[in-house]
């Protein structure tokens, strides 16, 4: 039979990582905007994202519109849980995508204003986000199938060191996309940046990671670590070590890409740091979907509705990837500062 809450599980998952890793890199451009040296380098920039940028935020779509659907009594605790950051989130997607058009066709003072714009609207979506993932993992208050906590349960000290790694790595991934696509001083300077983030966002590995084990107890106990009594379940531990070995193995491609002067092998690294990431949330939380009161089969639809919906996926889903990799592929290559969009 069938697993249907499985394989919604699975393709929300899959979502939420493809929005992380294709959007990641273009609001990490926007917040590397304000280091740029000059009105054209910001130009060549907007440019290297503008292709893509439309389609890296469908899968933002995709997984929270799928969670909605197949798994509704979540998405019921969840929204009111992350209200205000959500919102905020929203308000600066909206706010960049307003100042990537007005950017644009703007005279010169206002095009000063609307490139501010587009900075502050990307670290607002990225702070954001960093909240309601921190917010996440710490845990969520229920009780039956209700939202109990309150209205900033996700403004704490360990939300706000997620969400200034994701930040860091944000920037990480814009900078080493620049590095892909760029040439002559930008190039030069992505290069910079790319040094600079990386640096942060080892730092925030750590961090994050040390503070993981100690945010919920169920965390550190799936890890093998009981943070109450100070002990190390050794077996449990040591074959979960290939999680962040996979993000320390990341950061050394990006730095054997910068001081080997490759143009991939920064932003396949930076891929690697996040992949590492999100397995680490894997064996911290799954299979709850409301950590930690609801798994993925106590909050999902019913299998009719799972059934239907994974109908009309079958069919969508290939040509989303399909267009998705072919926008990629025409648009592959260097960016040069003539190139205009229009």
């Amino acid at each position: 039979m069938i697993d249907l809450p499985l394989i919604w599980a699975a393709l929300i998952a899959t979502a939420v990582l493809l929005y992380v890793l294709l959007d990641g890199f273009d609001l990490g451009v926007g917040i590397l905007f304000p280091f740029a040296r000059t009105p054209q380098d910001r130009d060549v920039m907007m440019n290297t994202i503008a292709p893509v940028w439309d389609g890296n935020e469908t899968w933002l779509v995709l997984g929270g519109g799928g969670l909605l659907a197949a798994f509704p009594i979540a998405y019921s605790i969840l929204m009111p849980a992350f209200y205000l950051p959500v919102a905020v989130m929203l308000s600066g997607l909206i706010l960049r995508g307003v100042a990537f058009e007005f950017r644009a066709r703007a005279r010169k003072r206002g095009r000063a204003f609307w490139t501010a714009m587009f900075a502050l609207g990307s670290i607002l979506a990225t702070f954001a986000q960093g909240l309601i993932l921190g917010g996440f993992i710490q845990g969520v208050r229920v009780e039956g199938t209700a939202f109990a906590g309150g209205l900033f349960d996700w403004f704490t000290p360990y939300c706000l060191i997620v969400a200034f790694g994701l930040i860091a790595g944000y920037a990480l991934l814009g900078a080493t996309w620049l590095i892909l696509k760029t040439e002559d001083d930008l190039h030069g300077d992505a290069r910079r940046w790319a040094v600079f983030t990386a640096v942060l966002v080892a730092v925030a590995l750590v961090a994050v990671s040390v503070s993981t084990l100690s945010v919920h107890p169920r965390v550190g106990l799936r890890w093998g670590v009981d943070t109450a009594q100070g002990l190390i379940d050794w077996a449990v531990l040591l074959p979960r070590l290939i999680v962040p070995g996979l993000g320390l193995a990341g950061l050394l491609v990006v730095a054997w890409g910068l001081a080997t002067g490759r143009h991939l092998a920064p932003f396949a690294g930076s891929i690697l740091v996040f992949l590492s990431g999100f397995a680490g949330l894997a064996v911290g939380f799954f299979p709850y979907v409301v950590p930690y009161a609801l798994d993925f089969r106590q909050s999902a639809a019913p299998d009719n509705a799972l059934a239907l919906m994974l109908f009309g996926t079958v069919f969508a889903l290939p040509l989303i990837l399909g267009y998705t990799a072919w926008v990629y592929w025409v648009f592959r290559g260097k960016v040069s500062p003539e190139a205009g969009y229009h």
